[in-house]
């Protein structure tokens, strides 16, 4: 008996350690930053403010809030963070030599806790993915993604996109409502990517759920429950890419992803978690905020039926309305950076090892760069001055990718069906990075003969 304790004991070690991580990345991750974000609305910082308004309200209605924080200067400087909503303090916080992706603590004892703690399934914003890393490494890791995701090979996509498209407007019934997310924004970009990196037919739906269970990754203050089930989502994700990549080493195909598995630079590939972390990236980025731009351009364009009409005159303004589309309901809120050293943006100083939080939505609200910034205009000169790419090092590589299927995806809706409209019912997600919608419930004929 005393042997049999001896050898569980390590086992049961083993199992309390595996229990008591999920706690402590949570607590850090979520349970932390929640407490003290509320505590910050209470006094009425403004960045905690936004954070607790961007779960519940769309970007319009977080204009005021955005201009707020940028009356304040080029920075505000909030209880935890810096924040700012400045087109041109964004850009150079994105592109400045004295910031890093990432805003984790880096010494101490949370610092410490979070190394114990980290999970073995990689995480969209940890590394090795492109989102958390910076040269060599991702110099390196953008390189062999590039050589694969040209924006050449992008454009030779744009005739099966079309295909694509038009299939799956083929298979709506024109005179049933229909969840346009669920029927068409959702498939179309993870049709069109999962063809791209030879995922097979049957594993997208597969792919489209486990993708819409891990978006919410991006957030902080989950609760425990949902935590745990984005955790699930993440692992469950690895594991499948996992399998896929085994597959493809097997048996390559004619995909980017084939080809980025066997790609080198000064003959040396990616290791298999940096090839999971790039490619999981890239599947997953490559519909997400695509299903976003593709709602929220339906519903822009649905509710400014003078816009539509001017497309319909002059169709070569369809690839600009995607631009305004992506300056006024981006799909991703805003960014954070770390600062290296000691330095100024905008005039204002910034300590080293300080976070600066980076607004996307609100620097593309700028009066001082966008004239009557709260207005939707498909015609607007200088709509592609957004940055709901980012910029700098860590600009999208998937920007052409989803400039096309927005432009692709919402003129072949409009062309096929003119009278389309929304119905009530309209929700949007729950993230507070991502932005788009849930559900988008549509007549895509109008109202038949003989009802209401």
């Amino acid at each position: 008996m005393t042997t049999v304790r001896v050898r569980a004991a390590p086992k049961a070690l083993t199992r309390l350690r595996d229990g008591v991580k999920p706690v402590v990345r949570w607590g850090i991750g979520h349970a932390l930053p929640r407490t003290v974000l509320r505590a910050a609305a209470r006094r009425g910082d403004l960045q905690a403010r936004l954070v607790a308004e961007a779960a519940v309200s769309p970007t319009s209605a977080l204009t005021g809030l955005f201009d707020e924080i940028r009356a304040q200067g080029p920075l505000y400087e909030g209880s935890f963070a810096y924040v700012t909503t400045s087109h041109a303090a964004v850009r150079e916080v994105l592109t400045g030599n004295d910031f890093r992706v990432g805003v984790g603590a880096s010494d101490g004892v949370l610092a410490r806790l979070s190394e114990w703690s980290a999970s073995d399934v990689l995480h969209p914003i940890a590394p090795p993915s492109l989102l958390a890393t910076e040269p060599p490494d991702h110099t390196r890791y953008r390189k062999l993604v590039t050589r694969v995701f040209t924006v050449r090979a992008v454009e030779t996509l744009r005739v099966r996109t079309e295909e694509i498209a038009r299939e799956l407007l083929d298979a709506l019934d024109p005179d049933a409502s229909v969840d346009l997310v669920e029927a068409y924004c959702a498939l179309l970009p993870v049709t069109v990517i999962a063809e791209i990196l030879g995922v097979p037919p049957e594993e997208r739906r597969r792919v489209l759920e486990l993708g819409a269970a891990a978006a919410p990754s991006l957030d902080l203050g989950l609760p425990w429950r949902q935590f745990r089930a984005v955790e699930s989502a993440l692992a469950d994700f690895d594991a499948w890419l996992g399998r896929h990549l085994d597959h493809l080493r097997a048996s390559p195909g004619d995909n980017l992803l084939s080809q980025l598995a066997a790609a080198q630079e000064d003959g040396v590939g990616l290791s298999d978690p940096e090839l999971r972390a790039t490619a999981g990236l890239v599947l997953a980025a490559g519909f997400e905020t695509t299903v976003n731009l593709l709602g929220n351009g339906i519903a822009l364009l649905h509710d400014h039926p003078g816009e539509l009409a001017a497309l319909r005159a002059e169709p070569s303004l369809w690839s600009n309305a995607v631009d305004e589309i992506l300056r006024l309901d981006p799909p991703v809120l805003l960014t954070g950076r770390t600062c290296l050293r000691d330095t100024a943006v905008g005039g204002v100083r910034v300590p080293g090892g300080a976070v600066v939080t980076t607004i996307l939505a609100g620097a593309n609200r700028d009066p001082a760069v966008f004239a009557d910034p709260a207005r939707f205009d498909v015609g607007r000169e200088n709509a592609r001055e957004h940055i709901s790419f980012s910029a700098g090092r860590h600009y999208c590589l998937g920007a052409a990718l989803a400039r096309m299927e927005g432009e692709v995806g919402l003129r072949a809706l409009f062309d096929r069906f003119p009278d389309l409209r929304l119905l009530p019912g309209a929700t949007r997600r729950r993230t507070r990075i991502l932005r788009g919608f849930e559900h988008l419930p549509a007549r895509l004929r109008g109202n038949p003969a003989g009802s209401s």
